[in-house]
């Protein structure tokens, strides 16, 4: 019997992928990670600030309520949208700690915050409608947008600025088919934070023009320097109706393999994402939501410890990327990354990591995929000793250029 091989055919019609899935760029970061990671199994000393997570464990009291859940039989479908109890925390969670009020209803947990916010595209936006993102941005917005056929409009901003997008510059942005703005505070590349005043500014602006907000808070607990995160979304009344607030356990806990995001909106919105998603993924994982249960009843203390932590290495590596002429370094208020401007070394950021990865054996982000070529992204979730060494070979490796 003659077994088909199982390549493409090469009939056009079935090699051609959609138009939509072609105007997408696979993400960068994912690839010079893999790349890193590559390099080190082969046994190279490599040094990388690519990572987007966490270097801590899972607590504890986390994992094992998890494996709890595994061997008490908690491994079958759950309801589509999440389960009632972790929903009932989700809840309790906007109280307590953002002063949003929301059912039960209109909480839809996923596979990650980033399913969430893709989830929110695909329900939100018609072909061709608008949305404004100010760069930088996470890498995945624009990609999103253009998947759910939509078209991301780039707002830019300047290190000079903090990295922040103000409400004039929104309002003259806005067209008739403009839908939403992204924001995200603390942000990542940059780690900018919005203070209220500034958020009220902006509220004003999408109330007024009946625009949503896509409030990104996935790195709320990770601030520095006596900030205080605020939701876009507990201003008022009337710019809460328009907020949809994403969130997740992945950061904040160091669960980003666990995969369990959430979201809270108006019902309408939170109904059709569920739809959305019982016909996708269907439910997350069940014993990750338990998990993520146990995150936020106890986990505030390993918050605290992590924040701590983060906030020493910050300062550590601001410090030494400060000694490298030809790098400038913004000091991010939040999250775990430092994006820093290399355009004094005459070189792209894409060409900069590349070289850098090949040459010195160091690992960074090119600034393109957030919006801006003459920039890096070096994440400090990473211990001291690595810190020093690897601003050590970026230091000698720049100075030789």
């Amino acid at each position: 019997m003659r077994i088909a091989n199982p390549v493409c055919a090469k009939s056009k019609q079935i090699m051609e992928v959609s138009n939509r899935i072609s105007t997408v760029s696979p993400s960068l970061t994912l690839q010079i990670t893999a790349k890193a990671k590559a390099l080190k199994a082969k046994g190279l000393d490599i040094i990388s600030f690519g990572a987007g997570e966490p270097d801590f464990d899972t607590p504890d009291i986390i994992k094992k309520k998890a494996v709890e859940a595994i061997e008490s039989g908690f491994t079958k479908y759950t309801p589509a949208s999440g389960i009632p109890d972790l929903k009932k925390e989700i809840v309790k969670k906007f109280k307590a700690e953002n002063g949003l009020r929301y059912n039960e209803s209109q909480i839809v947990i996923s596979c990650g915050a980033k399913h969430s916010l893709y989830n929110i595209f695909q329900v939100l936006l018609n072909e061709g409608d608008e949305v404004l993102i100010p760069a930088p941005f996470w890498l995945s917005y624009p990609e999103m947008v253009k998947l759910a056929g939509g078209s991301p409009v780039i707002l830019q901003t300047t290190q000079k600025a903090g990295f922040k997008i103000t409400a004039d510059e929104i309002q003259k942005s806005i067209t008739d088919k403009t839908k939403a703005l992204i924001l995200n505070s603390p942000s990542n590349p940059t780690g900018t934070v919005y203070n209220k005043d500034e958020l009220k500014k902006i509220s004003d602006v999408l109330v007024k023009n009946s625009l949503y907000v896509i409030s990104d808070e996935i790195y709320e607990n990770l601030i520095y320097d006596g900030l205080t995160h605020i939701s876009i979304a507990s201003l008022n009344e009337k710019i809460s109706s328009l907020s949809i607030v994403v969130n997740g356990v992945s950061k904040s806990y160091s669960m980003t393999g666990w995969r369990i995001g959430y979201l809270a909106a108006c019902e309408q919105i939170a109904k059709a994402i569920s739809t959305l998603q019982s016909h996708s993924t269907s439910n997350p994982t069940s014993f990750s939501q338990i998990g993520a249960l146990w995150a936020l009843r106890e986990g505030r203390e390993e918050i605290r410890k992590m924040v701590s932590a983060f906030s020493k290495r910050r300062d550590l590596i601001i410090n030494e990327l400060s000694s490298i002429s030809k790098i400038n370094p913004f000091k991010p208020s939040g999250a775990f990354y430092v994006f820093c401007d290399i355009s004094k070394t005459g070189i792209s950021s894409i060409d900069f990591a590349t070289r850098l990865l090949d040459e010195a054996n160091v690992a960074v982000i090119p600034g393109e995929p957030f919006g801006n070529p003459n920039y890096i992204r070096l994440s400090f979730a990473v211990n001291d000793k690595t810190i020093i060494e690897g601003i050590k070979r970026i230091k000698n490796w720049v100075d030789n250029l």
